[in-house]
């Protein structure tokens, strides 16, 4: 599992018939500041990621990826490399 903050979403008006009706968002994951391991950094790179939970852009997530993506209910058979499995309170 990785932590990261949601930036924003994508549209996509074509896709396979597996993700059809699935919201998929931006996440930058977050790393621990060499400078002081207390706080967060946002990392360089972006993911898209599948949303199963209902997040919105601005909050702090909880994301798996590989096929790990592919055990969270109902994605069994969608072609995914990351899903959002919680949002960090």
């Amino acid at each position: 599992m990785f932590l990261a903050k949601v930036e924003g979403l994508v549209v996509s008006t074509k896709k396979d018939a597996n993700m059809s009706g699935r919201k998929l968002l931006i996440l930058r994951p977050q790393l621990v500041d060499e400078k002081d391991p207390t706080k967060f950094r946002p990392g360089a790179n972006t993911i898209v990621a599948v949303d199963s939970l209902g997040a919105g852009v601005g909050e702090m997530v909880l994301f798996c990826q590989g096929s790990s993506a592919r055990l969270a209910p109902g994605l069994k058979d969608a072609p995914v490399d990351a899903v959002i499995i919680g949002i960090v309170d």
